[in-house]
């Protein structure tokens, strides 16, 4: 990275970056910039806290609950700080931080089990399960909490230790969580780390990391496969989605269109498995786009620490020239906007909430993944065509079919080629059940006991049976 870019903007410490407060586009804090030579020094006492971590799993599991009841303790003040610097509105962000204490519970009562081999032969095979060592997260903006926690509640119940980097645009809520997490765990099993790149470049392909996970785009994500490629780490990689709703003739629109809507505009659309497009029979395609648009006009756009305000900003000025580039660009190639499709005039990274109808399905807003308050809605004549439709791009995360005959609704949900299906409802998921995307969409497992095996090597130990 040129030096000019690592220059603190005005009024910034030395060795630090502004952090926004997207709801009104002005700086209101710093995070340090550290530098990527800085981690080998992090990476080595990782290492080092992790020869006596391995090793003691009932301490572990005891300091994991330990964890859970100090981030809840210290709820409030994560909250307002994770909602100054992401958008959400507070009840999102509190929800958010409820979710990083559950996940801490959820993977202190998880052990991996011993497994015997019984292949008829004269020797006992037990499979046991040994950690990886020092392992790094990498953690987008959206749910930086709680996606930090789906990576490093697995991994210290494992038994190793993580090196953790937070997005530049969402540091300071991760550093506080660290701070909160440090009252309960040894020195050392859990290390932040913030700044602008290369750091996280650096992090992934550091040969002292044994694992390495990250959420984030698609370009990033092989950056990163490809930079733990050097140490031949591990890797796992969530790399969003570009989920479809598919809507069959049968459906009530009336009766679905508040949970199909906030499907899509939950965290202002900026959800990696968040309806992105929906497919409505004709017959019900101007119902549906109305209801929809009904909607969108009635919420309630502000600042997220407003208690009135459902909808917040968008995280980040890159993105919303994303958001408002694809809104330009549908609009340009004959969408309507019938909600929305423009930034209101105020300030901050406010754009309204969009439905657009009679989208060339070739649309970047279609095929793409948009990543905020815009939802593309377009007709199908055949249940065929809309499913060919729904598998149409390289992404594979989620999907959701929405109908009244639900044995219908399901065999419809096993023609999409994703990761997670939901009939009738979308995104919603368990602690115990797997994450993991098709295509685009990723490498490897999260969630339940996957994602404590996946920060897991097998060691299997072979023993002559007893004459």
């Amino acid at each position: 990275m040129p030096t000019s870019e690592r220059r603190p903007a005005p009024g910034v410490p030395h060795g630090c970056f502004a952090v926004v407060d997207p709801a009104t586009g002005e700086a209101f804090d710093e995070a340090p910039d550290q530098r990527p030579q800085e981690l080998d020094a992090v990476v080595e006492r990782a290492h080092r806290a992790w020869l006596g971590w391995r090793d003691e799993p009932a301490a572990r599991a005891t300091a994991l609950r330990a964890a859970a009841d100090a981030v809840e303790a210290a709820g409030a003040g994560l909250a307002r700080l994770l909602t100054r610097e992401q958008g959400k509105p507070l009840a999102e962000s509190s929800a958010e931080i409820a979710r990083t204490a559950a996940r801490l519970r959820y993977f202190a009562e998880t052990a991996p089990e011993p497994q015997l081999i019984d292949d008829g032969r004269p020797v006992r095979s037990e499979i046991r399960w040994r950690p990886l060592g020092p392992v790094a997260a990498i953690v987008p903006w959206n749910f930086p909490l709680q996606l930090a926690a789906a990576k490093f509640a697995p991994a210290l119940a494992a038994g190793n230790t993580m090196v953790l980097k937070p997005s530049p645009f969402t540091p300071l809520a991760t550093r506080l969580l660290g701070s909160v997490l440090a009252e309960a765990l040894p020195k050392d099993v859990l290390t932040i780390v913030t700044g602008r790149e290369p750091l996280g470049a650096r992090l992934a392909s550091h040969p002292g990391i044994r694992h390495v996970t990250f959420t984030g785009s698609v370009p990033t994500g092989r950056a990163v496969a490809g930079g733990a490629a050097a140490s031949l780490a591990r890797v796992t990689l969530e790399l969003g989605g570009n989920d479809a709703a598919l809507l069959l003739e049968d459906v009530d629109v009336e009766r679905i269109a508040d949970k199909l809507f906030w499907a899509a505009f939950r965290n202002c659309g900026q959800v990696c498995m968040a309806v992105k497009r929906v497919y409505a029979p004709a017959r019900l395609y101007s119902e549906v786009v109305e209801a929809l648009a009904q909607r969108a006009r009635s919420v309630t756009v502000g600042p997220g620490l407003d208690p009135d305000t459902q909808l917040g900003p968008v995280n980040n000025a890159p993105q919303l020239a994303r958001v408002e580039a694809y809104t330009g660009k549908a609009l340009a190639d004959g969408a309507r906007a019938v909600a929305g499709g423009h930034r209101p005039e105020r300030p901050g990274y406010f754009f309204a909430p969009t439905i657009l109808a009679d989208v060339p399905p070739t649309s970047p807003v279609v095929t793409e993944e948009q990543f905020g308050p815009v939802l593309p809605v377009l007709p199908y004549r055949s249940l065929d065509e809309a499913v060919e439709a729904a598998n149409g791009t390289g992404f594979g995360l989620g999907g959701s079919v929405w109908g009244t005959d639900l044995d219908r609704a399901e065999a419809v949900a096993g023609r999409l080629e994703c990761g997670t299906a939901w009939i009738n409802h979308h995104a919603e998921l368990s602690l115990a059940q797997p994450f993991a995307g098709a295509k685009d969409s990723g490498v490897g497992i999260a969630g339940g006991p996957w994602g404590l095996y996946g920060n897991l090597r097998p060691f299997v130990v072979h023993r002559p049976r007893e004459a």
